[in-house]
């Protein structure tokens, strides 16, 4: 009994010290309680660059000294998600036959798929930027801003830069300010916005993880590939949505994200803001993008190139890039640059890549003149070089598309740029197949260029027309696909 007393009364008075040591410290702590842990973790990390002493203060936690804790992106999110709408892509699809659709002398089966993403408002009076990808092949465009609903006209696409102009009736809507992506610098914070799986105005955070970059995912035969990489997280339905800076400025339109599984892992990439404002500014004043050609392509210059091409250069600074191909009569052919040429700069920009190259052209039009730098069996020559179009003048063009109802396509002649290209010397591509008419019964593809009808030359979309509404019986359709390749179908018409 006296040894069970013994223990209590040990218990007792370990107790009351335990209570008045923690009162002793509570004293001395109590104005700054979580630094001391804050410090704590700091002391049992021996290798934080950064000890936190413990009369650091809250507000100082928060100063512009840790960024981590200051960020805020309220501001931002609130001035560009105004400006971004919810885009809805209404299409019909006809299906193959089956026996019983033969029988009765049906047509298929119809059935409306719906597709969604978004899209940026520019102006005021309801010009909307978007995908390319995310208006293809629409039957109908509807968009969905602060719970009202548009029929969207589309205005123009372009495929190369995989951006596309569409119009809502509507006025003083919220257009979207625009920042300049030529300074944006690697590490900056960023924001995107969107409507990922249709969660509509979606907003996430991260920074610029690269710039100019190059995906090769753009289908098109000259394609504009320097695309902003973001860690910021981008799904499906974010695609046309807006890639914004901490002011809320736009700096870049969300395009495509790097993923196995079709969702976010990682990495997204948004068209740089400066080539959209060309793009955009070209369809709404001439229809089509007024897009400048050099007369030439290049590749990266690495070491292996330098060797074949007998150049000497520190592998530590091997800058530039190598003339591969030579348009014949074009505008690098006047101005004597030769395939081999090692292009270092244009006008001030610095062209350490294919990247930098397809930028710095893409801000330019026809008639632009400008002045290359490029190493020559190891002589730096400077040439002026004027810049041309498709045909290769410096005229202002406009795109002669020929819709056929009884084809069910859209169609127009090959430039000359694309014939230099192709190896060709005439030619007329479908732009586009409609579920009805001839062209989608044939299973001819978009992009598909006919040459020749039974051995007669096709020049013009018209010329076209005619000889397969005229022809009857067997039927060859010679020409070349979006690869180069050249392919024959044979046909039977009745």
């Amino acid at each position: 009994m006296k040894k069970f007393a013994g223990i209590i009364l040990v218990s007792f008075i370990s107790g009351i010290g335990g209570a008045y040591l923690y009162n002793s410290y509570m004293d001395v702590n109590s104005e700054y309680p979580e630094s001391a842990l804050l410090q704590l973790t700091s002391k049992v990390r021996q290798d934080s660059p950064q000890v936190l002493e413990p009369s650091a203060t809250r507000a100082e936690l928060n100063s512009n000294s840790t960024p981590y804790f200051s960020e805020d992106f309220t501001d931002a999110s609130v001035r560009a998600t105004a400006s971004v709408v919810y885009i809805k892509n209404i299409s019909a699809r006809t299906y193959g036959y089956s026996f019983f659709d033969w029988y009765f002398g049906e047509s298929g089966r119809s059935i409306e798929t719906v597709s969604s993403g978004s899209g940026v408002i520019l102006t005021p009076d309801g010009y909307i930027v978007t995908n390319n990808h995310v208006v293809k092949g629409a039957d109908k465009i509807e968009v969905e801003y602060s719970k009202n609903e548009y029929t969207a006209k589309l205005i123009g696409t372009d495929p190369s830069s995989d951006l596309a102009v569409i119009k809502i009736e509507a006025a003083d809507l919220p257009a979207i300010r625009t920042g300049n992506s030529r300074e944006l610098k690697v590490g900056e914070w960023v924001l995107a916005i969107g409507n990922p799986f249709n969660l509509t105005s979606t907003v996430t955070a991260g920074i610029v993880s690269a710039k100019g970059r190059e995906l090769n995912i753009l289908e098109s035969k000259f394609p504009i590939e320097s695309f902003i990489q973001t860690d910021a997280a981008i799904n499906p339905g974010n695609s046309g949505g807006a890639l914004v800076n901490r002011n809320g400025e736009l700096v870049g339109i969300n395009t495509a994200i790097l993923s196995h599984t079709g969702s976010y892992a990682g990495y997204g990439f948004a068209v740089p803001v400066d080539i959209v404002k060309k793009v955009v500014h070209d369809i709404i004043e001439y229809g089509e993008v007024q897009k400048a050609f050099l007369g030439a392509d290049v590749i990266d210059l690495t070491s292996e190139i330098a060797r074949n091409l007998d150049i000497t250069i520190d592998p530590n600074k091997i800058n530039g890039v190598v003339i591969n191909y030579i348009q014949d009569d074009g505008a690098a052919d006047k101005a004597g640059l030769k395939e081999g040429d090692i292009l270092i700069q244009i006008d001030e920009s610095s062209i350490n890549a294919r990247s930098d190259f397809e930028e710095v052209i893409s801000y330019h039009s026809p008639g632009d003149i400008f002045t290359v730098k490029f190493l020559r069996n190891q002589k730096m020559t400077e040439k002026r070089i004027t810049l041309t179009n498709r045909e290769g003048t410096t005229e202002i063009l406009t795109r002669e598309i020929y819709a056929s109802e009884y084809l069910g396509a859209d169609l127009e002649s090959v430039s000359k740029v694309e014939r230099d290209l192709m190896g060709i010397d005439y030619g007329v591509k479908i732009l586009k197949v409609y579920n009805r008419g001839l062209m989608s019964n044939l299973g001819l593809e978009e992009g598909f260029i006919i040459t020749d009808i039974n051995y007669t030359r096709i020049r013009e979309p018209k010329q076209l027309v005619e000889a397969l509404s005229n022809y009857r019986g067997r039927v060859t359709i010679a020409g070349v696909d979006a690869s180069g390749r050249k392919g024959y179908y044979t046909f039977y018409l009745r």
